[in-house]
C-alpha cells in the first residue's frame, strides 16, 4: 500500500512539475507516501511557538546537508547532518529533553528520529512537511549573518514543493 501510495504521488509530482504548480492536498498526499509515521510530526505554527516562547529546553536540529543549512536555516537549529549524523553528537543531552527534527520535506528527519528514539531518546519529534512547509506558511528562515529569502531546493524535482522564498540549488 506504501509503494503504491508514493508512485502516486510520484506521478502526481510529474503532472504538477509539468504544469508549473502544486497543491496542498498534493503535498500532503507525497508527504504521506514517504513517512513511515514512527516519529511524531510537529506542524510550522506549533514550532513557531515553542521558539517563540521562553522554553530553552526544546533542541532544534537540522538534519540536512552542510550546503542545505548554509544557503538557510530556522533560527536556533543546531546542524547534525543525515549522512554524516551520529547519536554520539548529543552526548551529554538528557534523554528525555524535546528534540524537533526538520529537514527539507521530513524524510531525512524521520530517519534520524528512528536512530534518536532507538538510543532512548524519548521526546523526539519531526517538522511536518520540513523546511519546505516552514517557509511555505510564510515563517522566516536565516542564513549565517541574517533573515533570508533564499531556500535551498534540494533538486529542481524537489522544489516543485517549495512555493515561497527564492529557490537555490547547489551552493552560494
Amino acid at each position: 500500500m506504501k509503494k503504491l501510495l508514493l508512485l502516486c504521488a510520484s506521478c502526481w509530482l510529474m503532472l504538477l512539475q509539468a504544469c508549473g504548480q502544486t497543491t496542498d492536498k498534493a503535498y500532503a498526499l507525497m508527504l504521506k507516501g514517504l513517512y513511515s509515521n514512527s516519529i511524531p510530526t510537529i506542524k510550522p505554527n506549533e514550532l513557531q511557538a515553542i521558539l517563540s516562547s521562553d522554553e530553552k529546553r526544546t533542541l532544534l536540529l537540522d538534519t540536512r546537508q552542510p550546503e542545505e543549512y548554509g544557503v538557510s536555516h530556522i533560527a536556533g537549529a543546531q546542524f547534525v547532518g543525515y549522512d554524516s549524523f551520529e547519536v554520539e553528537q548529543l552526548k551529554g543531552v538528557a534523554k528525555d529533553t524535546p528534540v524537533i527534527l526538520y529537514c527539507s520535506v521530513g524524510y531525512r528527519s524521520e530517519k534520524i528520529g528512528d536512530k534518536l528514539q532507538e538510543a532512548g531518546f524519548t521526546n523526539v519529534r519531526h517538522l511536518y512537511g520540513g523546511i519546505f512547509e516552514w517557509v511555505n506558511q510564510g515563517l522566516p528562515v536565516y542564513n549565517q549573518k541574517e533573515k533570508t529569502n533564499k531556500i535551498h531546493a534540494f533538486s529542481k524535482s524537489w522544489g516543485v514543493w517549495l512555493q515561497k522564498g527564492e529557490k537555490v540549488y547547489g551552493t552560494e
